[in-house]
């Protein structure tokens, strides 16, 4: 059995603007540094045996930072775990998605793909650090894909938002992975809250 802490990146200006980011290689702004910092914090009272992140700018940076707080070597860059692709949505608000495809985004990375990349990814890394708590600097789209999958898809599309810097508990026993706990909390569907828009392209 491993646990693996799957943290959402810290904040960029495009988050700060509401930008959709994908793929879209955009830094971390200072924001975000404190955010990763805050984390890091947080986290290094617990034990540690690896760290792994997207090798996206917002992601390896946030994972670096908390590296030192917690006292391990850098992240190990893992590609499964790069956010959704955006195609031509990414740069845009969602006023402007809406008004130039009224909301829907087609071309986007559907959720089953992310999972078809990233679940094996995470498998893997777990058979590689058996019996270990493990951190996953990741992806809103990426972590909000997991949460759906492992509670059989009853996050709505609108509901629990992934903030920046949060840090999400999943396990993976058997080859299967479960949610433990989102964002501190113990998983429950009474985290569902009817409204509060998820954010998107993070």
């Amino acid at each position: 059995m491993t646990d693996l802490v799957l943290v959402r990146h810290g904040e960029t200006e495009w988050n700060r603007l509401g930008r959709v980011q994908g793929l879209s290689d955009i830094p971390l702004n200072e924001t975000g540094r404190r955010q990763a910092r805050d984390a890091g914090r947080r986290l290094r009272s617990q034990h540690w045996d690896a760290i792994v992140a997207s090798p996206l700018a917002r992601a390896a940076e946030t994972a670096e930072i908390i590296a030192r707080e917690v006292g391990l070597p850098g992240p190990e860059l893992v590609e499964a775990l790069v956010e959704r692709n955006y195609g031509e949505a990414e740069g845009l608000t969602g006023e402007e998605i809406d008004r130039r495809w009224g909301g829907e985004l087609k071309a986007r990375e559907s959720r089953e793909s992310v999972l078809e990349r990233a679940v094996p990814a995470l498998v893997a890394l777990a058979e590689r650090h058996p019996d270990s708590r493990v951190l996953v600097v990741t992806h809103g789209g990426v972590i909000g894909s997991l949460v759906r999958s492992t509670t059989d898809w009853a996050w709505p599309e609108h509901g629990v938002r992934i903030e920046n810097g949060s840090d999400h508990v999943f396990r993976v026993e058997d080859g299967r992975i479960s949610l433990v706990t989102f964002a501190g909390r113990p998983w429950s569907a009474d985290l569902l809250p009817a409204e509060d828009p998820v954010a998107t392209g993070d």
